[in-house]
């Protein structure tokens, strides 16, 4: 290593960042590429080319007007993947609202609290989901529905939410169905759209996407047209799209892996959208490829892992695949080889990013050598700076160093939602984002991921903050103390394991029991797998916990050393 070169790159391009609302590109496309399939959702039985794609998002956006939705207003959507997830987005940023993204997998509390902060006026949900009753789970947050007009409610716990809009095919008391939805755009002209829509800017926030919270509540990272746009546009820049392009979006549309790196990767060249189910299922991945002749696919190496798996993998003709894009967590090399010989993904590359960076700031490229590609998250992407600094004094450390990794450029939020000091946190005075990542770059400028500042814990590609976890154990009657930290795992990357201190006087309380008071309380993948009691946890002499302790003993104690 050269111990003269700072760890700093910058991504170069001869392609210029687009300078265009979200909207006004659709349009732009969907004028270029009329007849192109626009959008396959295969488990709705639906296929859209780019004209009628267009035609269904402008009648969403048009009843959006009139029903008083219009620049600003921030729009929920609590729903897996389909066609009516993707024509709200599109259609919120033709009016200029903003979209706020809700994990299928939250419950009550996440709900509640993602809904009053975003100070959401509308909140559009599927019937349910797996083992959520969204139906239900907004009667019981909001009682007052049943008496509700729809589009006029005024409840107690959700003092800013007007309008529900349910997906079912029937109708529920105070909610409106999407075809109802829909109907209401008589009330608004084409005319009256154009005029809204060329009045908004490509620097307008439209997106507010929640994290997983660090101190016990998640952020809203703030997105505009331009952070989106323009990422999603170089990601499949670098995979080589063309309007030929069919890429299989298995991955969750409410993550920027699938409405970002997904539909606006796909939207900004004119290629094919097509989702094989509502939810991850390795068949209907399979299935849908082979059927619909596609050329990409996403998803994180487990879901890559669950496909190869499949007992009836050889079935299916796969030949059509090229490229792809592996986020989430680095793929095992063996993974790696599968995925290029038996899968035809020769040009599959590897992603690096967060919420925050509209997400990619690194990407393999599809000439990388087979080692970067298992080793490395790639080089920085076009139009953006990455640099690894010393977390202490903040200067940028030599290529080879180990340092935190922070990322500037046309990419980073504008801020979090509500929440000055987190944005200033995250965010320093030069414009950097700070990731919290610890990594290394090496002399040709390729990044590796080497560790975590926080503690996060990433399980199956899904970011898992032991802090929320712990201050929602701290909440059951028995608990005293509670450390969660993150062990290996060979399907998901990483368990959670909780060390759990009982009060004095409490009854013994068991881990089942536990993981029963965490059910339907908190998603399901922030349920620790494993917990420990304790009378004590490793300290520091000055009485800080010290979690790679922690991390050390739950290992040898369950056998995880392999």
């Amino acid at each position: 290593m050269s111990a003269s070169l700072p760890s700093y790159t910058s991504g170069v391009s001869d392609k210029p960042l687009i300078g265009m609302t979200i909207g006004d590109k659709l349009d732009q496309i969907a004028t270029t590429y009329p007849d192109n399939d626009a959008l396959v959702v295969r488990h709705q039985g639906i296929r859209w080319s780019y004209r009628e794609f267009q035609q269904q998002v402008n009648r969403c956006a048009r009843a959006l007007l009139a029903i008083g939705i219009g620049k600003g207003d921030r729009v929920g959507i609590w729903s897996p993947n389909n066609a009516q997830w993707t024509t709200l987005q599109f259609a919120t940023a033709k009016v200029g609202a903003i979209l706020v993204n809700i994990n299928p997998a939250y419950r009550l509390h996440e709900l509640e609290y993602a809904l009053n902060h975003s100070e959401a006026r509308m909140l559009v949900i599927a019937e349910r989901f797996k083992s959520s009753e969204y139906t239900q789970m907004l009667y019981e947050l909001a009682p007052e529905l049943k008496q509700a007009e729809p589009g006029a409610l005024k409840a107690q716990k959700l003092p800013h939410l007007e309008v529900l809009v349910n997906l079912a095919e029937q109708p529920y008391d105070g909610m409106w169905r999407w075809q109802d939805l829909l109907e209401q755009s008589s009330g608004t002209d084409e005319g009256q759209l154009a005029e809204v829509q060329a009045g908004l800017q490509f620097d307008d926030p439209i997106n507010i996407q929640y994290t997983s919270g660090t101190t016990g509540f998640p952020k809203g990272a703030t997105l505009s047209h331009h952070n989106i746009l323009n990422n999603g546009y170089f990601v499949a820049e670098s995979m080589n799209f063309t309007d030929q392009d069919r890429l299989v979006i298995p991955v969750p549309l409410y993550h920027c892996f699938g409405m970002v790196m997904g539909n606006l990767g796909c939207v900004t060249h004119g290629a094919t959208m097509i989702y094989p189910g509502e939810g991850f299922e390795p068949k209907s991945v399979l299935e849908t490829v082979a059927e619909e002749r596609a050329t990409a696919l996403y998803g994180v190496p487990t879901m890559f892992i669950a496909e190869l798996d499949h007992p009836d993998f050889s079935q299916y003709d796969l030949s059509s695949l090229r490229t792809g894009i592996m986020a989430g967590s680095l793929c095992p090399s063996e993974v790696m080889k599968a995925v290029n010989s038996k899968m035809h993904m020769q040009e599959v590359q590897i992603a690096y990013g967060m919420t925050e960076t509209s997400p990619v700031s690194t990407q393999t490229a599809a000439d990388d050598p087979f080692e970067k590609r298992v080793t490395t998250v790639g080089r920085t992407q076009p139009h953006l700076e990455s640099k690894i600094v010393d977390p202490a004094s903040g200067r940028v450390v030599p290529r080879g160093e180990i340092g935190e990794l922070c990322t500037r450029g046309y990419s980073v939020m504008l801020k979090y939602w509500n929440n000055e000091a987190a944005t200033h946190d995250a965010i320093d005075d030069a414009g950097w984002m700070h990731t919290g990542d610890l990594a290394t770059m090496d002399d040709e400028g390729y990044i590796q991921i080497v560790g975590r500042i926080k503690d996060m814990v990433i399980r199956g590609g899904e970011n898992v903050y032991p802090k929320e976890v712990e201050e929602f154990l701290y909440t059951h009657p028995a608990i005293s103390d509670v450390q969660v930290t993150g062990v290996p795992d060979k399907k998901y990357g990483e368990e959670l394991i909780a060390w759990i201190k009982l009060r004095p006087e409490a009854d013994t309380v068991s881990a089942d029991e536990l993981r029963e008071f965490c059910k339907g309380k908190i998603t399901h993948f922030k349920i620790p797998r494993y917990f420990k009691f304790v009378d004590s946890f490793p300290m520091t002499v000055t009485g800080k916990i010290q979690k790679f302790k922690m991390r050390e003993i739950s290992i040898e104690e369950l056998g995880l050393d392999d």
